[in-house]
């Protein structure tokens, strides 16, 4: 666990508590709609390709690859991640986007590119938070 994370904690609400109680076990979770099986990230209770509230959560493999990204040379003030760090959208295999960092690549992150193929890291920042992150896949 990262105790000097300086950065904001996530606090879970009923549509995200699933999400977050997986993430603590190293998991990741997404929503899935029973109806039309199209997956959908950010949690709602309600499938944002037909309307309806028959969904579930489904365990993702957490593999995907760069949608796009930014490097960031100037954090704003007390951002937990030292310059440069590269935020990044992440179409997973699965189908829906996340947004997130995209981690190991801070030593040379000109490297990142779009497409990239990525797999899902958890940060243990708290005893209830882990943050998921995404760094180059292993090939």
């Amino acid at each position: 666990m990262s105790s000097l994370y300086p950065g904001p904690i996530p606090k879970p609400t009923p549509e995200t508590k699933a999400f977050w109680e997986a993430t603590k076990e190293h998991r990741l979770l997404v929503q899935r709609c029973r109806d039309c099986q199209q997956y959908y990230f950010y949690p709602r209770p309600l499938c944002v390709h037909c309307l309806s509230r028959n969904v579930e959560w489904r365990q993702v493999s957490g593999r995907g690859r760069v949608h796009t990204f930014v490097i960031n040379h100037r954090p704003p003030r007390n951002y937990p991640l030292p310059a440069p760090y590269v935020i990044g959208i992440v179409e997973l295999d699965e189908g829906p986007r996340m947004l997130s960092n995209i981690v190991g690549v801070q030593a040379d992150p000109q490297h990142v590119r779009c497409d990239m193929p990525v797999e899902v890291v958890f940060e243990d920042i708290t005893d209830e938070i882990s943050l998921p992150r995404f760094r180059p896949a292993a090939l």
